[in-house]
């Protein structure tokens, strides 16, 4: 792997990323394996506890198009064949992601976060990335409107990394947007907390799903998930207004909700805890501005939305690919402005189509069986396999008629105007094909 000493760094590099998340890991691979030298500054030590466990479909997909599926074998990251979706009469529904056709990888994998970013990071660096770990980035270099590089400590001294690029991937810090330029919006539809514990000693006979299912319980003040992590662990969270946690306490929010759900309490019937009560708050925003000259942000670091459907990961990751292929596109001489408004459209996109099915699914009470019905009418009948493939991650996809009726809903606009990327990232090959299909069709 390629070390990096900052005391000897005088050069300028092609790309500074910050952040080692996923989509700092994957932003850096891409670059680094194209022959691009690439520095990372991550502030933490990893590994380190993140939440996020649960996989789509589709960030499975996408990893075995990079050729990285196989750094996440089945015997430790537990496979996912589905969602149930439960209430607090214990009734429940069940969507199969074996039920999307078209070619599409058929399951996922749940995953302990801390493991599957040291994993990702690390392939950066095999790929030739180099890495400082406890770089925390404290300022922007900004010259005559164009970001330059950044200034960041490390061992209590103070350097500066500059780059063709920087590439904001701080997640939540959100350098750029957020510190640097200010221009990051709370999404004030989605001000909610989530409080979470981890469990150990759980006995998949208590569990009455499937083994390896994401399991997200609904009720009226809130949502909650429960996520097998393998090895006799589960991860268990409670998601609900912030007004309820602060009107009680989040131990007493997270146990109260949870025994609302009972196909969810019965699974840490017997366990221990793990992880004492962690949270997470008002963390939803978004940017309309995501580059600009000499900069990208990517995943979390512009936009974040509610992780009630797991996809965060992917869109860190779909970002972090796209954000490569932008760079490097431009230093092999395309044109930056144009580049950059592709980028930010297609983030948008995804951002975007993802969000909305949220709102839909809040409005429905969190009630994915009344939200399901909802879309169906006299003159529209919704088949199962676009709702396996819109929560595996079909963001993108023209074709996919759920994800067509949320965008033509415009009380869900988020994003200020901008033109729709079709085209699935992930599965560009049935996607155009169904394209083509449906025009004959048609």
């Amino acid at each position: 792997m390629a070390s990096f000493d900052p005391t000897q760094d005088r050069q300028l590099h092609d790309a500074v990323v910050i952040g080692g998340g996923p989509a700092g890991s994957i932003t850096a691979r891409q670059l680094a394996a194209a022959g691009y030298d690439v520095l990372v500054l991550e502030r933490e030590d990893f590994p380190r506890f993140h939440i996020g466990e649960s996989m789509l479909p589709y960030t499975a997909g996408i990893l075995e198009r990079l050729g990285m599926l196989d750094l996440f074998p089945a015997e430790d990251f537990p496979t996912k064949w589905g969602a149930e979706f439960t209430g607090p009469s214990g009734d429940f529904r069940r969507v199969d992601f074996t039920s999307q056709g078209g070619g599409r990888r058929e399951a996922a994998f749940q995953c302990e976060r801390a493991e599957f970013d040291q994993i990702l990071l690390n392939n950066a660096q095999e790929q030739g990335a180099k890495v400082l770990h406890g770089a925390r980035v404290t300022e922007v270099i900004e010259e005559q409107g164009r970001i330059r590089g950044v200034r960041y400590k490390y061992d209590g001294e103070e350097y500066e990394a500059f780059g063709k690029y920087v590439l904001d991937a701080s997640g939540r810090t959100g350098v750029i947007a957020h510190r640097h330029f200010k221009n990051r919006r709370p999404n004030t539809r989605l001000e909610l907390v989530g409080v979470f514990k981890h469990f150990g000693n759980v006995d998949e006979a208590t569990n009455p799903g499937i083994e390896g299912d994401i399991q997200v319980g609904n009720h009226p003040d809130g949502w909650l998930w429960a996520i097998p992590l393998g090895h006799g662990k589960l991860s268990v969270g409670a998601v609900t207004p912030a007004r309820n946690v602060r009107e009680s306490t989040p131990l007493a929010v997270f146990d109260e909700h949870v025994a609302r759900v009972p196909r969810i309490a019965c699974r840490i019937e017997g366990a221990t805890v793990i992880d004492e009560i962690r949270g997470e708050s008002d963390y939803c925003y978004f940017s309309n501005t995501l580059a600009g000259e000499g900069y990208f942000s990517v995943g979390d670091a512009g936009s974040f939305v509610d992780p009630i459907f797991s996809a965060g990961a992917y869109l860190a990751i779909t970002s972090g690919v796209k954000a490569a292929e932008s760079v490097i596109a431009i230093l092999r001489g395309a044109d930056e402005a144009e580049t950059q408004r592709e980028y930010e459209n297609f983030v948008k996109t995804g951002y975007d189509c993802y969000t909305r099915l949220i709102y839909a699914f809040y409005e429905s009470n969190f009630n994915f069986g009344k939200y399901v019905a909802s879309l169906s009418s006299d003159s529209v009948t919704i088949e199962g396999r676009w709702i396996a493939r819109l929560l595996s991650g079909d963001f993108w996809s023209r074709n996919n008629p759920v994800g067509e009726l949320l965008r033509a809903n415009r009380e869900y606009d988020t994003f200020d105007d901008f033109p729709f990327v079709y085209g699935c990232p992930v599965y560009p090959e049935q996607d155009a094909a169904e394209t083509a299909e449906a025009a004959v069709v048609g």
